[in-house]
């Protein structure tokens, strides 16, 4: 994560419902072929534990279970032109992002725990889509889905460590700050542009 404490992100809560909103992120580990990383939906399970399932081919999946691995949700993120924040000419261009890194141990899931990890994934991802009817697995031709699901595995991390980066200017006078959201929000991203402005608060 970001060194400079200015953008440190320590609010566990925050971050948690950061990880849930974005529902995908790039999972890492070291495997005897070297490092591999996987791009995967999530879904938080609790306080401290997040459920996802990977391709039984994906070259992570023989290695996983039991093993420590990091898992990153990154966004919303943009380029910063020098030029927004006012201040002269000697500002350099960057990049404002938010992220969360998650550290844990995995471990494999037997069918039923595979099941509840999509079946809470689709509901959370079905229930933001509404008001149309949600997707259930009850739509489906009976034993589809345990038929399917052999060609996947079901894995949950215990998370023992959270680290954060919201990088949003912090580092500038609120001014310069609110000017560089002012371009942000011009070149088409008002979220971050948002977030910007929120940053001094």
């Amino acid at each position: 994560m970001h060194p400079d404490p200015r953008f440190g992100w320590d609010d566990q809560a925050a971050m948690r419902a950061f990880v849930a909103a974005r529902s995908f992120g790039a999972l890492f580990l070291q495997t005897p072929d070297g490092p591999r990383v996987a791009h995967v939906p999530v879904v938080m399970l609790d306080e401290a534990r997040i459920g996802f399932h990977l391709a039984r081919a994906n070259l992570l999946a023989p290695h996983l279970d039991g093993a420590r691995a990091l898992f990153v949700a990154q966004g919303p993120e943009g380029y910063v032109s020098p030029d927004w924040y006012g201040l002269g000419a000697d500002q350099v261009p960057t990049w404002n992002y938010l992220a969360v890194e998650l550290e844990g141990r995995c471990a494999r899931t037997d069918d039923a725990g595979l099941f509840a990890i999509i079946d809470a994934l689709s509901a959370e991802h079905e229930r933001r889509l509404a008001p149309k009817p949600p997707w259930t697995r009850a739509k489906m031709t009976q034993g589809r889905a345990e038929t399917m699901a052999r060609a996947i595995i079901g894995f949950t991390m215990e998370i023992e460590a959270w680290r954060g980066t919201r990088k949003l200017g912090q580092n500038k006078p609120a001014a310069a700050r609110l000017r560089a959201a002012e371009g942000m929000e011009a070149a088409g991203d008002p979220v971050l542009a948002a977030l910007m402005r929120e940053a001094g608060d």
